[in-house]
């Protein structure tokens, strides 16, 4: 086999969702039959409006590279943290949501109990060795009744997710290739975050791993 085949062949089987938290589920291996079609998707978004590493608004930068595409695109400056429908680099509206990230977004939040879930909002993020998110809320969002649907590709991580204050007890979850995060409802505000990348590489991503994580930002029109 050559190095497509074998990475195919080696792909995980999607299991059945499992509870992590009130409203939250992790779907092993959910997203292994699209990854390759996920990772050229993101390759051409990045293209369009490249992955940088922004500042918070302390100043400091965060060692994620992060791009957008959908209707909306998070960023963080001197001005805080907040959804512009604009790259600030160039502009322009930031690249159109590919119908291959809407389509696993939409399908994933229904199996995890959340129907109708339409995303307007994809941030992509890029994981080198050494980087890490620490633990966080996602509350820039408009509709915080709507869930998070996270998408794992490239080297394995280790997810933190916790409760809905930052001390609260906080639970460890390997992440590896294909893997998908929801959560929603009561666990909607829990905070959560990803350890310190470890040294690696994978077939089809190399010394990365990069995580689509699907929201519904924006106010309707």
């Amino acid at each position: 086999m050559d190095l497509f085949d074998f990475a195919a062949a080696a792909a995980p089987q999607p299991s059945a969702p499992a509870p992590i938290g009130p409203g939250a589920v992790l779907m092993r291996g959910r997203a292994a039959a699209v990854a390759d079609a996920l990772l050229r998707e993101i390759a051409a978004v990045a293209e369009a409006a490249p992955f940088r590493r922004m500042r918070t608004p302390g100043g400091f930068e965060m060692s994620v590279a992060m791009t957008s595409c959908g209707a909306a695109g998070w960023v963080t400056d001197r001005r805080g943290y907040r959804y512009e429908r604009a790259d600030p680099l160039s502009g322009r509206p930031w690249p159109a949501m590919p119908e291959t990230f809407r389509a696993l977004a939409r399908d994933c939040a229904a199996e995890a109990g959340y129907p109708d879930f339409a995303p307007d909002a994809c941030l992509i993020n890029r994981y080198e060795p050494g980087a890490r998110m620490s633990l966080h809320q996602d509350r820039d969002e408009h509709d915080l009744a709507q869930p998070i649907v996270s998408v794992s590709l490239g080297l394995p991580c280790v997810f933190q997710f916790g409760g809905p204050e930052r001390a609260s007890p906080v639970a460890k979850h390997e992440l590896r290739h294909g893997d998908v995060v929801v959560w929603g409802g009561p666990s909607r505000l829990f905070y959560h975050g990803v350890l310190r990348l470890k040294q690696g590489e994978h077939p089809a991503t190399g010394a990365a791993r990069y995580n689509l994580t699907f929201r519904k930002a924006l106010k309707p029109a």
